[in-house]
């Protein structure tokens, strides 16, 4: 069972940035999904989710910027992140949980001039 993050990078404020969440051994569309994010010297933050149904919910810092979804004929999650600024630098994770729960490892982003 492994989740693995890719995708992330440096980017210039205001750029986009796609991440992937490629899943292995479980069946991702059964699952809840969420994104974290964890900045160097700050707790880990939560910052989008999306339930088994399709429902997505979002942090306020990432509303109508950021956008989750999930590929399940492909058994991976992306994140959609747009007018990136430097505040969203960190290391971005994904987590699958149902009865139990499965984290990636994560996947840099760093958005600087």
């Amino acid at each position: 069972v492994q989740l693995v993050e890719s995708g992330g990078g440096l980017v210039q404020p205001g750029g986009s940035l796609r991440l992937s969440c490629a899943a292995s051994g479980f069946t991702v569309s059964t699952y809840a999904m969420s994104w974290y994010r964890q900045a160097p010297g700050k707790e880990r933050e939560w910052v989008a989710g999306i339930f088994s149904d399709g429902r997505t919910y979002y942090d306020d810092s990432v509303k109508g910027r950021f956008a989750i979804s999930r590929d399940n004929a492909k058994n991976t999650g992306y994140l959609q992140m747009n007018s990136l600024n430097p505040e969203d630098t960190a290391v971005y994770l994904c987590r699958a949980y149902r009865v139990n729960q499965y984290w990636g490892k994560g996947t840099q982003v760093t958005v600087s001039s």
